[in-house]
C-alpha cells in the first residue's frame, strides 16, 4: 500500500508535466503569443492553435482585420497590434527590427537589459525604449505617445528623447515632443484590452512561478516560460519582482512564495476581454492587498544603474497612484512591502 501510495503521488505530482509534455518548449522573438479574430501572417489566416508555436519571421508582415494579437519580442516586452494594423519583421535574432505600417500597437516592456537591440520603426524613423514602461505607437496617426517609460527616437544623425505623458508627431519636422491627454488613450479599446492582457500574463506567472522555485528542475534563467493551464508565454524574471505599468507583478521563482495566490491549485483559464471579475477560487491581483509600489531589481542590474531613475515616481497605476520605490528588498518586505494600490472595478479577464 506504501508503494501504492507513493506511486499515485507521483502521478498527481507529474501531470502537469506530462500533460505539458507536447507543448511549446520556449519562445524566441516574433511568436505569437495570442490571437483573436481575424489576423493573417502574409495571406494565411492565423488559428488560435497555432499560439506559443507559430513564429513572425523576417520578411513576413502581420495584419489584422477584425482582430487584436499578441507578439513576444525580447524576455519581458509585449507587442499587441490592434484592429486594422499591420507589423512587418525585419530582423528577429541578434538584432531586433519591426516596422509598424499599418494601425496602432501598444508595447508593454516589463523588463531590458543594456545589451537588447531592439529597435521599431515607424514613418521612416527608429525608436527605442530606453526605460520599462508603455509605449503606443499610431500609425495611422503618425504619432509615438510614452505612456510610462521613454523612448529616443533617431532619424540620420538626429535623434529626440520622449518622455513619459508625452508624444512626438513623427508627420512634423523637426521632430519635437508636445504633452498629450492620457486619459483619451485610457479610454481606447485597445488600451484596456493591453491591460487585461497584462493582467493574465501576470496571473500566468504567479501560477508558474512556483513549478520552479528557488530554480528547480527545467529553469533555465530569465526568460519566457509556457503555462499549459493559460495556453501562453509569461515572463519569468531572473532575480526580484518586476511589475508593469499597469502594476501587474512577475515573479523569479525566487520570489514566487509572495505570489498573490493561496490555494486552488491548476485549473484551466481562458482569457476573455468581455469578463470582467472572473477570477476564479484564488486570491488574485484586483484585491489591493496583493500588489504593491515599486519595482525590485536583482544587484546585477542595480550595479549597472541602467533603471535607477525608475525606481521612483514611475509607473502609473489605472488609479492614478504612483509606484514608488522600496517594494521588496533583502529577502523580506521592506517598509510596509506590499501596499493598497489604485485599481477599482477593472479586474481580470478569464471566464
Amino acid at each position: 500500500m506504501n508503494y501504492l501510495t507513493r506511486f499515485v503521488g507521483f502521478v498527481l505530482l507529474a501531470a502537469p508535466l506530462l500533460q505539458a509534455a507536447d507543448q511549446p518548449k520556449a519562445a524566441q522573438p516574433g511568436t505569437v503569443n495570442y490571437v483573436e479574430g481575424q489576423v493573417t501572417l502574409g495571406t494565411q489566416p492565423i488559428a488560435a492553435d497555432s499560439v506559443g508555436t507559430l513564429v513572425v519571421d523576417a520578411g513576413q508582415t502581420l495584419r489584422t482585420q477584425n482582430g487584436k494579437v499578441e507578439l513576444l519580442l525580447t524576455p519581458g516586452i509585449f507587442l499587441r497590434l490592434g484592429p486594422s494594423a499591420s507589423v512587418t519583421m525585419i530582423a528577429n535574432t541578434g538584432t531586433i527590427r519591426l516596422s509598424v505600417e499599418q494601425g496602432e500597437a501598444f508595447v508593454e516592456v516589463d523588463q531590458i537589459h543594456p545589451e537588447n537591440d531592439l529597435r521599431i520603426l515607424q514613418d521612416g524613423v527608429s525608436i527605442q525604449f530606453t526605460r520599462l514602461g508603455l509605449y503606443n505607437l499610431n500609425a495611422s496617426l503618425h504619432l509615438v505617445r510614452v505612456l510610462a517609460g521613454e523612448a529616443v527616437i533617431r532619424e540620420g544623425q538626429k535623434s529626440l528623447s520622449v518622455k513619459e505623458g508625452h508624444e512626438a508627431d513623427l508627420a512634423e519636422r523637426p521632430l519635437h515632443e508636445r504633452t498629450f491627454d492620457k486619459k483619451e488613450i485610457e479610454a481606447e479599446d485597445l488600451y484596456r484590452w493591453t491591460m487585461l492582457r497584462s493582467a493574465y500574463l501576470a496571473e500566468a506567472n504567479a501560477d508558474y512561478a512556483p513549478t520552479y522555485s528557488l530554480g528547480g528542475f527545467g529553469w533555465f534563467g530569465e526568460g519566457w516560460y509556457w503555462d499549459p493551464w493559460f495556453d501562453a508565454f509569461t515572463f519569468l524574471p531572473g532575480d526580484g519582482i518586476f511589475y508593469s505599468p499597469f502594476g501587474w507583478g512577475f515573479y523569479s521563482p525566487f520570489c514566487a512564495f509572495a505570489a498573490p495566490f493561496a490555494g486552488g491549485g491548476h485549473y484551466r483559464r481562458h482569457f476573455s476581454p468581455t469578463a470582467v471579475d472572473t477570477w476564479g477560487p484564488q486570491a488574485h491581483y484586483k484585491q489591493a492587498v496583493n500588489y504593491g509600489h515599486g519595482v525590485h531589481y536583482a544587484s546585477v542590474y542595480k550595479s549597472h544603474g541602467l533603471f535607477g531613475g525608475s525606481k521612483s515616481g514611475g509607473f502609473h497605476g489605472i488609479g492614478g497612484g504612483k509606484f514608488h520605490g522600496g517594494g521588496f528588498h533583502g529577502g523580506g518586505f521592506h517598509g510596509g512591502g506590499f501596499h493598497g494600490g489604485g485599481f477599482g472595478s477593472v479586474g481580470g479577464g478569464h471566464k
